[in-house]
């Protein structure tokens, strides 16, 4: 899937996307939300989940990785 691909589909069809052909890099943990960074083929995904609601609030997505700060911790 390309990139273009990605950012017209619907919320749930990106959330289906990351799950199931995402790979896990990194996570953050803020004090209301916990960000996921996750690759996909040509493209990276950061999503943006709400402690709250238990809901991803928002996508980010990236042509090239982002710069992990120390707040990040690799998933392995």
């Amino acid at each position: 899937m390309r990139l273009s691909e990605f950012i017209v589909l619907t919320q749930e069809e990106k959330r289906l996307t990351v799950v199931n052909e995402g790979v896990p890099l990194a996570k953050k943990e803020l004090s209301e939300e916990m960000i996921f960074l996750f690759r996909l083929p040509g493209f990276f995904v950061e999503t943006h989940f709400s402690k709250q609601t238990k809901e991803i609030q928002q996508y980010l997505m990236f042509r090239d990785s982002p710069e992990l700060t120390p707040a990040w911790k690799l998933i392995q």
